[in-house]
């Protein structure tokens, strides 16, 4: 099997929130990643998701990973794979989605 990714992965476990746009009430899913690129992401989450269905992303990546202050990203993506897991007797749905259009939020130091 041939490696199709362009951009570097990196294994990260961190929190995200998902919202499925066109839902009438788009309330907030919470997740884990377990990678994440540039292009794309891997993630875990409670709610099933169909493939194609269009998602806002949310992430913080933590100071110990950018070696400063967090980092908020706000990514629009689309599902590309969607895996019936079971993880510690709970049915978690892992969700492939390839991220279209991205902005990076740093948060600025709190001056005291």
């Amino acid at each position: 099997m041939t490696e199709r990714r362009t951009a570097r992965r990196y294994d990260l476990s961190l929190p995200v929130i998902i919202r499925v746009p066109i839902e009438k009430e788009p309330s907030p899913r919470n997740g884990k990643t377990r990678d994440i690129s540039t292009r794309g992401l891997y993630f875990t989450i409670d709610h099933d998701l169909s493939d194609g269905a269009e998602l806002d992303i949310t992430l913080t990546l933590p100071s110990e990973v950018t070696r400063g202050s967090e980092v908020f990203i706000r990514a629009m993506g689309k599902v590309v794979r969607v895996d019936k897991r079971h993880e510690d007797g709970n049915s978690r749905v892992g969700v492939a989605a390839v991220i279209e259009r991205y902005e990076i939020i740093r948060n600025e130091p709190v001056s005291h």
